[in-house]
C-alpha cells in the first residue's frame, strides 16, 4: 500500500536541536511542510554526506517555509555526540529526531527489521500532514538535497495550483501542464 496522501500516523520521540532536547510529535507538523529524511545510523559512511548536503541546503528549505527532521533510530544522546564529534554534523541547524524505539520508522514503513535500522527513506509531508512524496534508496546511495529542494517546490507549486501538474525536470518559473483532453497523445 503507498504511503502517498496518507496522514502521518501518531508518534512522540525526542530530537536533539540546536543544542537542545526537544520533544516532536505528529502534531509539530500542522501547517507547515517537512521533510522527514530517515538514514540507517550515526557515526556512519554515507550518511554524514547526505546530512552534511541538507545542511548546507537547510537554509533554502527553510525560505521555502519547511522544517528538516533527520530521523534514525539511534538515541537522542547519540545524536548530540555525533554532532559534538563531527566537523561534517555540527554544521546542521535542522532537528535530529531520535526513533530508539522505531516506531517513526515503522510507521513510514521503512524499518529494517532484522537489522533495528532505517532505509534511506525521504518524505514530504504537506502542512495538512499527508504524504505527497515518498522516496527510498538502496543504503549504499546518497541523496541530493538540491533535487530533494527541486520536488519540495513542484509539491508547494501543485498544491497550490490544483489544476496544474508539473512535468518531468520541472524547475520553478518553468512552464506546467494543465492536463486536458485536448492534451492527450500530443505530448
Amino acid at each position: 500500500m503507498s504511503l502517498i496522501n496518507t496522514e502521518v500516523k501518531p508518534f512522540k520521540a525526542t530530537a536533539f536541536h540546536n543544542g537542545e532536547f526537544i520533544d516532536v510529535t505528529e502534531a509539530s507538523l500542522k501547517g507547515k511542510w517537512n521533510v522527514f529524511f530517515f538514514y540507517p545510523a550515526d557515526f556512519t559512511f554515507v550518511c554524514p554526506t547526505e546530512l552534511g548536503d541538507l545542511a548546507d541546503n537547510y537554509e533554502e528549505f527553510k525560505k521555502l517555509g519547511v522544517e528538516v527532521y533527520g530521523v534514525s533510530t539511534d538515541t537522542h544522546f547519540t545524536h548530540k555526540a555525533w554532532h559534538d564529534s563531527s566537523e561534517t554534523i555540527n554544521k546542521i541547524q535542522y532537528p535530529m529526531l531520535a526513533d530508539p524505539t522505531l516506531a517513526i520508522s515503522r510507521n513510514f514503513e521503512v524499518l529494517i527489521e532484522d537489522a533495528g535500522l532505517a532505509e534511506r527513506g525521504t518524505f514530504v509531508i504537506d502542512p495538512e500532514g499527508k504524504i505527497q512524496i515518498v522516496e527510498i534508496n538502496a543504503g549504499n546511495i546518497g541523496r541530493n538535497a538540491e533535487e530533494l529542494l527541486r520536488k519540495v517546490k513542484a509539491a508547494q507549486y501543485v498544491a497550490a495550483n490544483p489544476n496544474e501538474v508539473c512535468p518531468a525536470k520541472w524547475q520553478e518559473g518553468e512552464a506546467t501542464l494543465a492536463p486536458s483532453l485536448d492534451l492527450v497523445g500530443k505530448i
